[in-house]
């Protein structure tokens, strides 16, 4: 093998060892975070590796980017030690991190650039924005001394707009055909992961929780009271594509359903002795019917939740088999203002089932599972929606349940797996679906806000021949010709559209009343809870 060919395979590995060096040797952990000190504090003689990474660096005929082949190493190595621990580079930590916090400092819209414009999709209520006086449908002209229109990017534009909290930002606005300034004070803006709480029925009431980042159980108890005020007796808890977030969020939620000082999960590892998390007070959901939905991208805190209901026997599980992930990691910030998320222990259910999938044949094959999940069949079949060579164990009341590969559920529902057609996929991929959403709100806004309640939209909104036209029409302009659409494309439209618009007027919690009307799973679950005494 050539020298440099040596090299190039060689280096990757070399650097994986160099980091794993760096930080058993080089970092302190304190109060879980990593600040770097000199490897060479330990130790006076150079080691070998060290004397190889310097001549790499100095010698190496082309000229090597450190960090991108550094963080490459570091990924690499992390992979070898199991799916989940992983480097996250300083360029990304922010932006992860406030997604955990709930929240962010910034003006309070969404948007969207059409034809080299920013147009202003949806306004937070009570934000900065809206404070402000900024509407839907304006477009953005100027920000502070910046033109905009014409040459600016989503990321370009994001860093104009955000900034420190109490800090202003003077912008221009076109609306309609009237230019307009704007001061707007930066604030907090909250980042949800409570999507929608409403009533299924007059004493059913449903709840979504798309993640479990450090303000879910408080928006989860705002949403729980306000659904008991309303008559509430019986709860549908959504976490279907829920990939978890903080583990403590999930047992604080946990808590509001299990009675006494029950076990709800308990966490350990070969450096990380147990620890057990219980109920420690009265929860305010202790006696009402529970169904749980979850589906195959339910994960970490998600299967915390379900594992504590199911093997109490609180919550009955609707759906399908969830991900498989019961390992805890645990963030460490380094020096140069990435992390390190490394997995620490094992989460174990009461009944002591972990659920952690195997991970043995790499990281490909783990990753790969779902995809496993469907071609056998599983997703379509309940008799194969378990987790293979599983452990058995016993939940409260005597039900058996598995450990080894996720959350089984107590009542299966089928994915639906029949494909749309391609020309829907290439609407999607080209924005389409969303632009003619957006105008056709921008077009009828009042006559849309008559309805004034999403359920009152979701039984009497209905797409005319002529919205169809229009739509067809827009998808031609937008250079993709639609020559025909399937009942099953056309059904598939008429509801994503539908939901969208409703976004408009009720953001979140709209969208989620039309996508749920006809979901299988939630008819399942409302059958359920009339069928448990």
């Amino acid at each position: 093998m050539p020298e440099k060919k040596k090299l190039q395979v060689w280096l990757p590995f070399l650097f994986s060892i160099i980091m794993v060096l760096g930080m058993v040797l080089g970092y302190k952990l304190k109060e879980n975070t990593i600040t770097a000190t000199s490897i060479f504090q330990f130790s006076k003689k150079r080691s070998p590796l060290q004397e190889v990474l310097d001549l790499v660096m100095l010698k190496y005929v082309d000229k090597v980017d450190t960090d991108t082949l550094g963080n490459d190493a570091i990924q690499d190595m992390l992979s070898k030690l199991d799916p989940h621990s992983s480097f996250i580079p300083a360029r990304r930590l922010t932006d992860i991190n406030e997604d955990l916090q709930g929240n962010f400092q910034g003006i309070g819209i969404e948007f969207q650039i059409f034809h080299d414009t920013v147009n202003v999709m949806n306004v937070v209520p009570d934000g900065p924005s809206a404070k402000a006086g900024l509407m839907i449908g304006d477009k953005f002209l100027k920000v502070g001394d910046s033109a905009v229109a014409g040459k600016i990017t989503s990321e370009g534009i994001k860093k104009l707009l955000r900034g420190p909290g109490g800090s202003t930002v003077q912008v221009e606005i076109l609306r309609g055909k009237e230019k307009l300034p704007f001061t707007i004070t930066r604030g907090l803006i909250p980042l949800p992961s409570l999507d929608a709480a409403y009533l299924l029925t007059p004493s059913t009431g449903y709840i979504r929780i798309s993640k479990f980042a450090e303000t879910t159980y408080e928006e989860f108890m705002a949403s729980l009271e306000k659904l008991q005020g309303m008559g509430m007796k019986d709860l549908v808890l959504d976490i279907r594509s829920n990939g978890g977030g903080i583990l403590g969020e999930a047992v604080d939620m946990a808590d509001e359903f299990l009675s006494d000082d029950k076990l709800i999960v308990y966490t350990e590892g070969n450096h990380v002795s147990r620890q057990e998390y219980r109920a420690k007070r009265p929860g305010l959901f202790e006696k009402g019917k529970v169904v749980l939905l979850i589906d195959e991208a339910s994960a970490s805190a998600s299967e915390v939740l379900a594992g504590a209901l199911q093997d109490w026997d609180r919550a009955e599980i609707v759906g399908r088999r969830s991900f498989g992930k019961g390992l805890v990691q645990e963030q460490y910030d380094l020096s140069d203002g990435s992390a390190l998320r490394l997995t620490v222990a094992r989460y174990y259910t009461p009944s002591g089932r972990s659920i952690q999938k195997p991970y043995d044949k790499g990281v490909d094959d783990y990753d790969n599972d779902l995809v496993r999940r469907y071609e056998h069949g599983e997703m379509v079949n309940a008799d194969s929606n378990h987790a293979e060579h599983g452990k058995a164990y016993k939940t409260n009341g005597g039900k058996t349940v598995y450990g080894g590969g996720g959350i089984t559920p107590d009542y299966f529902v089928a994915a639906d797996t029949s494909a749309i057609g391609n020309i829907v996929t290439v609407l999607y991929q080209n924005n389409v679906i969303n632009n003619f959403t957006y105008f056709y709100y921008l077009a009828n806004a009042d006559k849309l806000k008559a309805y004034q309640q999403p359920q009152r939209f979701v039984r009497d909104f209905q797409w005319t021949d002529k919205d169809w036209q229009d739509f067809l029409r827009f998808a031609k302009q937008s250079g993709i010709p639609v020559a025909s659409l399937t009942e099953k494309d056309r059904y598939f439209l008429n509801q994503r559209m539908k939901a969208l618009i409703a976004r408009y007027v009720w953001r979140s919690e709209g969208f989620f009343e039309v996508m749920n009307d006809g979901d299988r799973a939630i008819e399942k679950a409302v059958e359920v809870i009339g069928n448990k005494k």
